[in-house]
């Protein structure tokens, strides 16, 4: 959808088109999804910011991310395009959307758990299968395929599965 020129183009807009763009490491995961979208500002000079927080310092998909954001919104008739990356308020799983908790599930990720209060390092032991929605598992080891994964076994039924761990 190319934005009409006598229009002006809105955050709102933005934020829809972005959500096209998908984590590198978890294809079904859109950085909306993610909540590593932070904000978007238009100039009016009519060029546009988006502010992005890693998940992890030095996260090696963020410059993907980042590029992938850039050509999203090139492809929509955005000239001016600033990506910028913040450290100003730090990441947490708690601002993954709840669609964005759905698609790890059915991706085969166990969600990570929601939390209230500072994270207790007894939550990173705790993963519902994403199989059998069980809960009577086994964290094998905090250190998965990437940084923000960890490996779990299911005891009932006896599969191997990764949590995408809390932070």
């Amino acid at each position: 959808m190319e934005p009409n020129p006598s229009a002006p183009i809105t955050e709102s807009q933005i934020l829809t088109w972005l959500e096209v763009v998908k984590d590198p490491e978890i294809p079904v995961l859109s950085l909306i999804d993610l909540g590593v979208i932070r904000g978007v500002s238009i100039a009016e000079t009519g060029q546009v910011t988006v502010t992005m927080t890693p998940t992890f310092s030095g996260c090696p998909a963020m410059d993907y991310m980042q590029r992938d954001v850039e050509q999203t919104l090139h492809a929509h008739g955005v000239a001016d395009v600033v990506v910028r990356m913040s450290f100003d308020e730090p990441w947490s799983t708690n601002l993954m959307t709840e669609a964005g908790r759905l698609a790890l599930k059915e991706f085969g990720l166990a969600p990570p758990p929601a939390y209230q209060q500072v994270l207790d390092l007894d939550i990173l032991e705790y993963a519902q299968c994403p199989r059998c929605n069980g809960t009577n598992t086994t964290m094998r080891s905090p250190f998965g395929a990437t940084l923000c994964r960890s490996m779990h076994y299911c005891n009932d039924c006896r599969q191997m599965f990764e949590q995408f761990k809390p932070l």
